[in-house]
């Protein structure tokens, strides 16, 4: 049990981490309270929440460990969740009102009491079951102190204390320190009043370290900043890795079941926890921990032609060998083969997590995310790989693109899916992003501190290209723009249908209204000075992309734009992006791409230029990374929006052709692995999905990219309406990067549009038209942000700024007005600066 719960309220971010290193935390559930990923969630609705099962149901899906709801919600919810995610929140004098029903149905209670009756609180306890947690919120301002925790423990219950009485200072009677509150119930039986002290490895299952001591000043150390802070019995307090530089992050800080000793979840840095520069003080790493530090070694250091390094570089040879170690295992009937079987699954498996940057951590995250959630799938085989009334022999793996496996999206009928259900249809199949902003945080802040040096390492690292400098200048080397006329040709084209589009966009005139006689406001454009322009380049080259951002920032005027592209392994860059470079006026080409190249245009580095706002779509660390930096104030940067994986939503009735359909569902599920596409099917028969299905299968085999698209052609969705209303509401609802109409009245349809980032209209509109050269721009929201956020376009490139001009005649009139409205707000030097002219005037 903890040993008091904080209810987050405004705390800054400082004290909700040290919170979240000693046990759970209350987040009210209408409360804007970021906290870290392994941060323990109770979420709170109170009596002002609306009741929403959806919502309710959402939170504990998305990790919340319970949800405590108001007495009133019981009925609706008790039987329908499971009771061990449920706490009640109540009033003291409304205990007796709650039925055995109800007391079954729920963990616990949260009971809110004008004051802290010692007596009333036990017999609350005595009223639930004691595996119940009872928790205890006062109303009524009370002086919190280590004495009042005491003595709600030893009720068995457990104090809610408000952020507003807790700080990481010294204590005070409005304040208790955070430490202070958690140290409340700790004895010690040692004479010198020490705590013994297990310090585990969070990042290798728990792995024991060594065994350390601690005294009260250096546990109260360790909540605050976060760092491995214990007592030494010969030196005093011991800041782990203080000379060593071998330093520890305090992830948890748990009491033992008496109070009298702690475990230290840590991430331990450097060369490892022991003196003598071994990982642990009992011994080595082993088992899966072991495997994972030895792939990651290799991932870094393998030498070229080694088995490691060949599974890294064939993500084909990769895949093969981990279909044909699953077949293996499924294959394997004594215990000995089962675990020799498993054992190379393993290895092949997590092979594939290091490569994609994955963790055993992130794992068991994963994992505890899907033991949490109270959504469940049927679970039933995917058609793949359900086997066949007649058992047919397991064939070899077959080579990449050669597979014979039907390549099939799931389908869902609207009229049959629950809301919640409904609910779910409409969710990308992305990380959180305050999961990968933990992940790049790391990433931004070595570039923003060490400049070029980490650029080039990290560059090094993930780019596998081994550069000099990180930048080129214009103009810039001929060399480097050598492409095929015929392709030359096609980027000019576009170049030309961009530009004209996006001239039509700008706003060079002045607006000016008179909105009293002698008032004269005015709104006017200037171009953001530098802006950043990404250009991703992983398992694609993009030029087109560096059209659509490069040409609206020429058409604008931005006095400064650099270009961020990954480098190949030789360190160059697409020749096809330097030529488009050069067309728009580039000024800097940055050789770099992830959350480093992000970083190094938000902050600058001795080489790069500092940006004013970064525009360009990536994968998730880059998303990831442009929010991080728009909110860093350091950073003075913005974004266009927070773009991610490509997406497509496709519409159609009987007049479409299934093969169009098909090539339009495909020419998004090739950008990546997280892809998604949807197919909203208006009234279409068995047999006329099936033609899709089938167009979808075939096509998709033909492409070179098959592999990438078997896997997000698999999580995408075929969803049946009932009619074009319910498709494009459907649509608008999910607010779909790309939305294709193939209907037979498509042009009327345009008009029930409400969320897209670009529109495709008929058969002859494919999205591919404005990915490169129709004139409109691909540089969309996804993930639903077009409900929020246009399509970058010229006015993404420009501010408008507004100014405003008052003669006498004018003041006279509007004087009186701002004066009196200064008045009521109470800021008497606004009233003044108004006034004080008026009484010129008339003198």
């Amino acid at each position: 049990m903890s040993v008091f719960l904080p209810l987050l309220e405004n705390a800054d971010s400082a004290l909700v981490d040290a919170l979240a290193r000693i046990g759970p935390v209350i987040v009210p559930s209408l409360a804007q309270v970021a906290v870290s990923e392994t941060c323990r969630r109770y979420i709170l609705f109170d009596h002002d929440s609306s009741f929403n099962l959806d919502e309710i149901v959402a939170f504990l899906d998305e990790g919340a460990e319970r949800v405590i709801v108001p007495v009133a919600w019981a009925k609706e919810i008790i039987g329908t969740l499971p009771a061990e995610r449920l706490l009640l929140l109540l009033d003291v004098a409304n205990v007796s009102a709650v039925t055995d029903k109800i007391r079954e149905g729920v963990s616990g209670v949260l009971i809110k009491t004008p004051a802290l009756d010692l007596d009333l609180i036990s017999s609350v306890t005595r009223y639930f079951s004691e595996s119940s947690s009872v928790y205890v919120l006062p109303t009524a301002p009370e002086q919190p102190s280590q004495s009042t925790i005491r003595k709600i423990l030893g009720a068995k219950s457990v104090l809610v204390l408000p952020t507003s009485q807790l700080t990481l200072g010294a204590s005070t009677k409005d304040q208790i320190n955070v430490g202070e509150a958690f140290l409340s119930p700790i004895t010690s039986d040692r004479p010198d009043g020490l705590f013994a002290t297990v310090v585990s490895s969070y990042l290798h299952g728990g792995k024991s370290l060594g065994l350390v001591y601690s005294s009260v000043e250096s546990i109260k150390e360790s909540i605050i900043t976060g760092k491995g802070v214990y007592q030494s019995r010969k030196h005093g307090l011991w800041r782990k890795g203080e000379t060593s530089g071998s330093t520890q992050d305090v992830v948890y800080i748990h009491l033992d079941c008496d109070s009298d000793s702690l475990e230290f979840s840590v991430i331990q840095h450097g060369s490892g926890f022991c003196h003598l520069n071994r990982p642990s003080c009992f011994g080595g790493l082993s088992g899966l921990s072991a495997l994972e530090t030895t792939l990651q070694s290799r991932l870094s250091s393998a030498p070229e032609g080694s088995y490691t390094m060949r599974l890294f570089n064939d993500p084909t040879l990769l895949r093969s060998k981990i279909m044909e170690e699953a077949d293996e295992l499924c294959q394997a009937e004594s215990k000995e083969e089962v675990a020799f079987e498993a054992a190379d699954l393993f290895y092949f498996a997590l092979t594939r997590c290091v490569a994609a940057g994955v963790s055993i951590v992130d794992i068991e995250r994963s994992l505890d995310r899907k033991a949490k959630k109270v959504t469940r799938r049927p679970g039933n085989a995917k058609p793949q790989f359900t086997p066949k009334p007649a058992p047919q022999p397991v064939p070899a793996p077959a080579p990449s693109g050669a597979s014979t496996d039907f390549i099939r999206m799931r389908t869902y009928d609207l009229s049959t899916v629950s809301s919640a259900e409904r609910n779910q249809l409409l969710r990308r199949p992305v990380l959180k992003s305050d999961e990968m902003i933990s992940k790049v945080k790391p990433i931004v802040d070595d570039v923003r501190i060490r400049g070029d040096a980490a650029l080039l390492e990290l560059t090094a690292k993930f780019d596998q290209a081994k550069l000099t400098s990180p930048i080129m200048h214009a103009p810039f080397p001929e060399d480097t723009m050598q492409i095929d006329d015929k392709v030359r040709q096609a980027i000019d084209q576009a170049y030309a249908n961009i530009r004209k589009f996006h001239e039509a966009q700008t706003q060079n005139s002045t607006l000016k209204v008179e909105t009293m006689p002698g008032v004269v406001c005015s709104r006017f454009a200037r171009p953001v000075a530098r802006v950043g322009l990404y250009v991703p380049g992983g398992t694609a080259v993009l030029p087109s992309t560096a059209l659509m951002l490069g040409i609206p920032a020429q058409v604008a005027g931005c006095k400064e734009i650099v270009i961020a592209t990954p480098p190949k392994p030789d360190g160059s860059v697409s020749p096809e992006v330097m030529y488009v470079a050069k067309l728009v006026g580039a000024s800097t080409v940055l050789k770099a791409g992830g959350g480093q190249a992000v970083a190094a245009m938000a902050y600058g580095t001795q080489t790069v230029p500092k940006v004013d706002k970064i525009f360009g779509p990536g994968n998730q660390w880059v998303t990831a990374a442009k929010m991080l930096v728009q909110n860093d104030t350091d950073a003075l940067v913005s974004i266009d929006m927070p773009a991610g994986p490509s997406e497509v939503l496709v519409i159609a009735d009987n007049t479409c052709n299934s093969a169009f359909v098909a090539a339009d569902l495909l020419s998004q599920a090739e950008h990546g692995v997280d892809s998604q596409v949807v197919l909203v099917a208006v009234n279409l028969s068995q047999a006329e999905l099936s033609a899709i299905e089938k167009a979808v299968d075939e096509q998709a085999k033909a492409l070179t990219r098959v592999d990438i698209v078997r896997q997000s052609v698999a999580k995408s969705l075929i969803v049946k309406a009932s009619s074009v209303e319910e498709a494009v509401q459907f649509s608008n609802d999910y607010a779909p990067e790309h939305l294709i109409l193939h209907l037979r009245e498509a042009n009327a349809a345009v008009s029930l549009v409400e969320n897209a980032g670009s529109v495709f209209v008929g058969p002859y509109s494919p999205e591919s038209c404005g990915d490169y050269a129709s004139g409109t721009n691909h540089t969309l929201p996804t993930n639903g942000y077009a409900r929020q956020f246009s399509g970058v376009n010229t006015l993404s490139f420009q501010k408008h700024i507004t100014s405003q001009e008052v003669t006498v005649d004018g003041l006279k009139v509007l004087g009186p007005v701002v004066a009196t409205l200064a008045d009521c707000e109470g800021l008497d030097a606004h009233a003044n600066a108004v006034r004080i002219r008026l009484r010129h005037i008339s003198s």
